[in-house]
């Protein structure tokens, strides 16, 4: 969901955007969904591991949800770096209907930071 926010409010301009994580889960149809709602469409999005060109490349990497700052490798020294701690939506129990509110929760919640974002840059 964050990748697909970053590259429909970013300035292509200013921000070329990479999206990997320390697992790799495949794409959850919650969060097509419920970004599609929001008129994003990342259905063509799919899950990446992080290799170190991201870091030795990268001027800033914002990691989300619980342990993957720890888990994140070490950073080189000119890389920037943010922590955003979102709730994982994935991890949501319940009716389809409840799962789907925790993310529309976590994705409203990336939004503004992706808004703040853009805003801290312009």
């Amino acid at each position: 969901m964050a990748e697909g926010y970053a590259k429909s409010i970013l300035s292509p301009d200013i921000f070329e955007i990479e999206s990997a994580g320390i697992e790799t889960h495949g794409l959850n149809p919650n969060a097509v969904k419920v970004m599609a709602e929001d008129g994003v469409d990342i259905s063509s999005h799919y899950s990446k591991l992080i290799d170190l060109k991201y870091f030795n490349t990268s001027d800033l990497v914002i990691t989300l949800c619980g342990d993957a700052k720890d888990k994140c490798p070490m950073l080189p020294p000119q890389t920037k770096s943010l922590h955003w701690p979102l709730s994982d939506p994935a991890q949501a129990t319940g009716t389809l209907e409840e799962q789907l509110e925790v993310f529309r929760k976590v994705r409203d919640e990336i939004k503004k930071l992706i808004i703040d974002l853009n805003d801290h840059f312009h």
